[in-house]
């Protein structure tokens, strides 16, 4: 397990096993949203105390734009060009994400769930062990973009997921928690990426729990 985030702890977090400050999130999602609507359901049922302070996005049409104005969850939506460098990009994002979370940013964590843009090595400095992500697959295996269809093309018999917390390099950050699930002989990417789902939507809510009361 990797030590609670320096920053969080001088919050408050950690310590005895518990937080005496409540943590707060800013979700960032690129996609249909389906971990971001398990952490919302965590949230109903009381397994995690943050606030969930809003979703950035890259376009409105997304999957999770529903789901969090549904959940009454502040959205903004941070569009890129395809000829914005990804500094420019970044810097953007990361005026959005302050604007969510206002001046004092020392309790926040970033979710990354589905977010398919890689963040440059400044806004990761800026955000250091508090951008947490899951990869669907078992780091150091499979890094990138397409985990489920080289899992299939290399015979692999399990797969998984990895959260862990975003550094400078490609699905390179601490490891925080691991979990794996078979792989069927007759799987398809579909069928392998709706199993591993079933992985992320359970153990993702779970470890921002975790981090809540210091355990990792």
């Amino acid at each position: 397990m990797h030590a609670i985030p320096p920053l969080l702890r001088e919050r408050g977090f950690g310590g005895e096993g518990c937080y005496t400050v409540p943590m707060r999130i800013i979700a960032l999602s690129s996609s249909r949203g389906t971990t971001f609507q398990a952490i919302l359901d965590a949230k109903a049922r009381g397994d995690i105390k943050a606030e969930i302070v809003g979703l950035v996005t890259d376009r409105e049409d997304q999957g999770c734009v529903v789901k969090a104005k549904t959940a009454g969850v502040p959205v903004r939506v941070v569009e890129r060009s395809k000829t914005e460098k990804r500094e420019a990009y970044d810097h953007r994002l990361n005026a959005v994400i302050r604007e969510l979370a206002g001046n004092d940013v020392s309790d926040v964590v970033i979710a990354a769930v589905g977010w398919m843009w890689i963040l440059g090595p400044a806004f990761v400095r800026q955000w250091k062990n508090r951008i947490l992500n899951v990869h669907p697959a078992l780091l150091p295996k499979h890094p990138g973009a397409h985990a489920h269809a080289e899992v299939l093309r290399d015979g692999d018999t399990e797969s998984g997921i990895t959260i862990h917390w975003i550094d400078a390099g490609v699905d390179t950050g601490p490891v925080v928690l691991q979990q794996s699930c078979p792989v069927l002989p007759d799987d398809t990417e579909e069928t392998l990426k709706t199993r591993v789902q079933e992985l992320e939507k359970e153990w993702y809510p779970k470890v921002l729990a975790m981090i809540e009361r210091g355990e990792v």
